[in-house]
């Protein structure tokens, strides 16, 4: 089948489609919404792809009934039959909903109010979940079984159903209303665990409002804890690395991310960055909030790593290789190296570059830093095992890629590289080509387009992919770790890795000639990293969608 994604922008949900529908044989294209000043040139792109199928899993803007009235259309609306507005999924973390669902519903004139084509319910988890987090795992894997279902209907000339005839198994009011910044205002008199919902609710936009000492902040990435510590609510009471405890009604809330709110809001930032915490007093963090925890099995280890929405500034990869070089020194044969269930990586923070008084120079620390990350892993004695817990890039993909074992968690998607304007480092001159070839990797790095795990796996770029539901995932990395700990196959694994690297060049090698071309990205600007970055930080539109966008069936 032709099929169109018509989208706001190339998220990771939309990634996803695209490569799991491509795989899948259909001819895909992207056109991206913004991109249009009117209907009628939204209109006049769509008349030149003439798609079989329309599918919008990530769209803010209108589409026109010139559009819907001549090819199939399908929204995907992250929330159940019935559910409309903007903000469904704000609305399903504040007010702390036991279920919730994705739609996928005709493109009508009014919003969100088409007939069904598919729908799915998924339940929310117990502890509050951020939107980001939740965005990215329960509403994306009930999008893909929603988007299934309309393709297989489309195929077989099946026709939606009016939504009056759906089956509401989750009860909703019609359309919610929209929910701004101030709705999300942080009032800390109020007990820890509501704020953390609440913070929750607001993750990445509009961001939760509130004033610390004084001065006007947006806060994320928070936990609560139930200790007391008498202080007044909105006091500064703890630090731990770059997190802030702050006293509320009843408990305390630990913020992990913070942005600046004068005017137009800030970049997110770890959160002493942005808080003043230098007198506050060191308290033990939530584990919900620890960077990193280890844990032994036996000769195997465990090292799992929390990284924002998968930025790691440059202190952060310094402690993470530190972590990394201290699991090294157990008594273990093999060491897992994982992240959670909602991140991995996606390499250096360009958040806190772009904050810096100097960002060239912060730049250069940062991806200095993530090199070592990449040497601790690449030339560990132990065996090592990285696994894809969820998307990954950039950096976190290659730092993955320099373990001995990379395993991955189905569904997820890499992303190699990004248009960001630099080289890029981390290694990924030796360890792409060792696993899949020079000629394919040279279209990996240059295309910069995602690639799904399965795919992946195919072509030999990872090891292999594990289930998705959470639970059963770890117990299948579990068994596959003890597998690579058995003495024949670990004797076999680290004898054909003796073999690899004495043939191999230094990994000084390629580590040398990859930071010469980033050092002329950062401090030379050569390729607009600055201007990339800006606007990927502001997530301004793209001019025009890619080239490398639109209809092709060319894998890798």
């Amino acid at each position: 089948m032709r099929i169109l994604l018509l989208v706001s922008a190339f998220n990771g949900l939309t990634q996803r489609v695209w490569c799991s529908l491509r795989e899948q044989g259909h001819d895909v294209g992207v056109e991206l919404a913004p991109t249009f000043e009117s209907g009628a040139a939204m209109t006049r792109a769509v008349e030149r792809a003439d798609p079989d199928l329309i599918l919008c899993p990530f769209l803010k803007h209108r589409v026109p009934d010139t559009i819907y009235d001549r090819w199939p259309t399908v929204i995907v609306h992250p929330g159940p039959v019935g559910d409309r507005g903007p903000s469904s999924l704000d609305h399903a973390i504040r007010d702390g909903r036991d279920r919730w669902g994705v739609t996928a519903l005709s493109a009508v004139e009014e919003l969100d109010a088409g007939p069904v084509w598919a729908t799915a319910v998924f339940d929310m988890p117990d502890e509050p979940i951020s939107k980001s987090a939740l965005y990215n795992s329960r509403v994306a894997d009930a999008a893909m079984a929603c988007i299934g279902e309309v393709v297989r209907k489309v195929a077989d000339g099946e026709r939606p159903i009016p939504a009056e005839a759906c089956l509401r198994i989750v009860p909703v009011d019609g359309e919610l209303p929209l929910l701004r910044r101030a709705d999300f205002r942080i009032d800390w008199n109020r007990p820890a665990n509501e704020l953390e919902r609440l913070v929750a609710a607001a993750d990445g936009a509009p961001g939760a409002p509130a004033e610390v000492h004084g001065r006007s902040v947006c806060v994320f990435d928070a936990v609560a804890s139930p200790e007391h510590t008498g202080a007044a609510p909105g006091t500064v009471v703890g630090r731990n690395l770059d997190a802030v405890a702050i006293a509320c009604g009843v408990g305390t809330l630990w913020v992990g991310y913070a942005a600046e709110l004068s005017g137009r809001r800030g970049p997110k930032l770890p959160a002493a960055q942005v808080i003043d915490a230098n007198h506050a007093p060191f308290r033990r963090v939530p584990d919900a909030l620890a960077e990193t925890t280890y844990v032994r099995d036996g000769a195997v280890g465990y090292l799992t790593f929390r990284s924002y929405n998968g930025a790691m500034y440059t202190e952060q990869c310094r402690r993470l290789t530190s972590a990394v070089e201290k699991a090294l020194t157990e008594d273990t044969r093999v060491l897992v190296i994982k992240g959670t269930e909602h991140a991995f990586s996606n390499g250096i923070h360009l958040g806190a570059i772009d904050a810096s008084p100097d960002p060239a120079a912060e730049a250069w620390d940062n991806i200095c830093a993530i090199d070592e990350l990449c040497l601790a892993i690449a030339t560990a004695e132990q065996l090592t095992v990285a696994a894809f817990t969820a998307n990954a890039g950039a950096g976190g993909v290659m730092a993955g890629l320099c373990a001995d074992v990379t395993l991955a968690r189905e569904g997820v998607v890499l992303n190699p590289y990004y248009d960001m304007g630099i080289y890029g480092s981390e290694l990924h001159s030796w360890s792409v080509p060792a696993r899949v070839g020079e000629h394919r990797a040279s279209l990996l790095l240059n295309r910069k387009l995602p690639i799904s795990v399965a795919e992946a796996a195919r072509i030999g770029l990872i090891s292999a992919v594990g289930p998705r539901e959470w639970g059963e995932f770890n117990t299948w990395l579990a068994s596959a770790a003890q597998g690579y700990e058995e003495p024949a196959t670990l004797g076999w694994m680290l004898a054909a890795r003796a073999e690899r690297r004495a043939t191999d060049r230094p990994l000084s090698y390629y580590q040398t000639i990859e930071l010469a071309e980033m050092a002329r990205d950062f401090f030379d600007d050569r390729n607009a990293f600055s201007v990339h970055r800006r606007a990927f930080l502001r997530k301004t539109p793209a001019d025009a969608t890619p080239e490398k966008l639109r209809f092709s069936t060319a894998r890798v």
